[in-house]
């Protein structure tokens, strides 16, 4: 169980991880510009309509059945509610602070730090905590799809041999 567990946390953490500096990058980006979220936001949530296990099998005959398609899933299925969360937090703060930060000669970069990115924490966090969940079950579904290692090809093999404790075991780790 312990190899297999550090493959599957070895595709949460790459997986998430991409998602964490790709995401919020980005729902800054469609946040505050007008011309981001005409181009960018409508592509992104027609992507977020495609059901991500179908293209799971699409992954493994583009990438194989290496690390690259289970971490492209985990990308794909944790991207979206962080995208989402990261776009509302900076949408969130309220216009009248921002015109009081300008009036008092406040910079961008001043009311970026002190301002936007305090209040839009908490949001940004929470659509983190909902990704990481997301995350877990996204490598090991991706593993039940097309795997020869990991905590789902694991639980595949030991529910299709009907060996109860090791699927018990692989559920607790």
């Amino acid at each position: 169980l312990w190899s297999n567990s550090l493959v599957t946390l070895t595709e949460i953490a790459l997986g998430f991880g991409l998602t964490v500096l790709s995401a919020i990058p980005l729902g800054l980006v469609i946040a505050l510009s007008p011309l981001a979220k005409q181009i960018l936001y409508p592509p992104l949530m027609f992507l977020q309509l495609v059901p991500k296990i179908a293209v799971a099998p699409l992954f493994l005959v583009w990438l194989g059945f290496g690390i690259e398609s289970k971490v492209l899933l985990t990308l794909l299925m944790t991207f979206f509610p962080l995208l989402l969360a990261s776009i509302s937090g900076f949408q969130i703060l309220d216009t009248r602070l921002l015109y009081l930060t300008q009036s008092m000669g406040a910079s961008w970069w001043q009311t970026f730090r002190y301002l936007r990115i305090p209040a839009a924490l908490p949001v940004i966090f929470s659509g983190v905590k909902t990704s990481a969940t997301i995350a877990a079950t996204a490598a090991i579904v991706a593993e039940f799809v097309g795997a020869n290692k990991g905590l789902g090809f694991v639980l595949l093999r030991s529910t299709g041999t009907m060996d109860i404790e090791l699927t018990f075991a692989v559920l607790v780790v």
